[in-house]
């Protein structure tokens, strides 16, 4: 049975006038020279250029002159450098100072796409047949790097999309905040990290299915040493600097440095001010291990036993050369914490948490082979040890590979996962599995056909030939599935919910 899929008018298109403002820096001997030229120049020269730069940029960014100061900031450690006190200079100085050391990114300009959708904290000042919504998107600008940027809007009765208007202020965070480690807890998260789970085969349980990686890091003790019970990530960077420089360094001692740094660098909260809207505010790389993008973030409205909920984002980290899954963790998309994923089996691409816990423990779905459809358990919302498989490919439309394309959705007919297949030609489509509430490792239906297919106007872009989703949701009886179209831009379509799960009801694929 053909299922009906209502495919929306409305795109969202990568838009080059989105940047936010960035800090650049040269190298110190250039810096040193930039700096001493600004300083040569006569107030009055100085006045006028400043003038000059905030005609041209004061409506492109909010509070610009902030920005020149704190960037001016970063500077500190250079001014050691020459002999010029900071505090002496105006207030004109230092911000054209930190001009120089500004650049404008377009963050969106390759690309719009791979979009999740979740609940509104915010329900206010609408009808009970309509819901606000939020939706995530990884923007692409020059250099492939790629932020987490967000929408909102409305759905009303019909399942339409009204869009909120998109705010053109783009920031980062006002205040980033680092992260205070307690020894022990860092020392274990050492031991749950691994930096090359293919270099070392896995080791089979007694668990059919299941795959176990085993790891032996080296002692991290000749840097904790030096540090206390707590410590901040600027003490433990110190040391870490420091140890680098010891002539009789070795490989081992290398490799658990350089873990360090991956793991300190990862941990961290980001704050954005209460008057920019939801479509200001951009979630840029920030950490080492995230230095050339953050791709495809997952969000999830989390409820907990005790009905609190939470929003989670699980996303893979990217620093040109390894991934790292991390979580992001926010109640109202102004605070957000982000952590890493550790565990044995936290070491590929796309994990997607379950909306709530089962028999007690925390669910995900992953794929830590590249080709088949995991699911894991644990204690902890960001040590995964275990997965075990649920789904293979089957079909000519997902024989290369399969994953999930969001978090499960809740029915009362059992766990809705939206997958992807990668069949011929390399060509993403998106399928449907239904699992069992309380035993998701049972499978109720899977789809035979794909869901949807990239049609001709769809499979024009980046990438050809692919459809893609972070996340849907239900909405009056639709299932609402936004999705991206060749890596490209996005989108959105509905499908009738009673209708996709009769047919994987009768399916037959128990």
């Amino acid at each position: 049975m053909e299922i009906a899929v209502t495919r929306k008018k409305l795109v969202f298109n990568p838009d080059s006038t989105r940047v936010i403002a960035r800090f650049l820096y040269w190298d110190d001997v250039r810096s040193i020279d930039i700096i001493r030229k600004v300083l040569a120049m006569p107030e009055k020269e100085v006045n006028i250029a400043m003038s000059q730069l905030l005609r041209s940029y004061s409506l492109r960014h909010r509070n610009i002159s902030r920005i020149f100061e704190k960037n001016f900031a970063k500077l500190a450690p250079i001014f050691d450098q020459i002999e010029v006190n900071e505090k002496e200079l105006s207030v004109s100085q230092k911000a054209l100072i930190g001009s120089y050391f500004t650049m404008e990114y377009s963050i969106e300009s390759a690309a719009f796409f791979n979009p999740s959708i979740v609940d509104s904290p915010d329900q206010s000042e609408i009808s009970s047949e309509e819901k606000r919504v939020i939706l995530s998107f990884r923007a692409t600008g020059e250099g492939h790097i790629s932020s987490v940027v967000f929408r909102s809007g409305v759905l009303d009765k019909n399942s339409n999309l009204i869009l909120e208007p998109v705010g053109k202020m783009l920031a980062e965070a006002d205040v980033i905040k680092r992260h205070i480690y307690d020894k022990k807890s860092f020392k274990k998260k050492l031991e749950d990290m691994q930096e090359h789970i293919s270099d070392i085969p896995p080791t089979t349980t007694d668990k059919p299915d299941a795959i176990v990686v085993q790891m032996n890091p080296a002692s991290p003790d000749f840097i904790l040493d030096n540090l206390g019970e707590n410590f901040t990530y600027g003490e433990l960077m110190k040391n870490l600097v420091t140890a680098k420089k010891e002539p009789n360094l070795t490989e081992d001692h290398l490799k658990i440095i350089n873990q360090m740094m991956w793991l300190a660098s990862s941990h961290y909260e980001i704050h954005f001010s209460m008057d920019s809207a939801i479509s200001e505010r951009v979630i840029f790389p920030i950490s080492a291990t995230e230095k050339n993008g953050i791709e495809d973030a997952r969000f999830v409205k989390f409820t907990d036993d005790n009905e609190e909920v939470t929003y989670y984002a699980t996303y893979t980290a990217y620093d040109g050369e390894t991934i790292l899954p991390k979580l992001i963790k926010t109640k109202d998309f102004y605070e957000f914490k982000i952590l890493p994923i550790n565990g044995e089996i936290a070491q590929n691409k796309g994990m997607a948490l379950f909306p709530r816990k089962i028999n007690g423990k925390y669910a995900m779905l992953c794929r830590i082979d590249g080709v088949n459809n995991y699911i894991s358990y644990s204690d902890s919302i960001n040590i995964w040890r275990e997965a075990k498989i649920i789904q293979k490919p089957k079909y000519p439309w997902e024989l290369l590979q399969i994953g999930n394309s969001g978090s499960p959705i809740e029915t009362k007919e059992g766990w809705l996962v939206i997958t992807h297949g990668v069949g011929p030609m390399r060509e993403y489509s998106l399928g449907a599995s239904l699992y069992d509430l309380e035993n998701p490792e049972k499978v109720i239906g899977r789809l035979k056909s794909p869901l949807i297919v990239p049609n001709e106007t769809e499979r024009e872009g980046y990438v050809p030939n692919v459809i893609y989703s972070c996340g849907s949701m239900i909405h009056n009886g639709d299932l609402i599935i936004p999705y991206a179209m060749s890596d490209h831009s996005s989108t959105y379509a509905t499908v009738n919910l009673k209708e996709l799960l009769d047919v994987l009801k009768n399916s037959g694929e128990m």
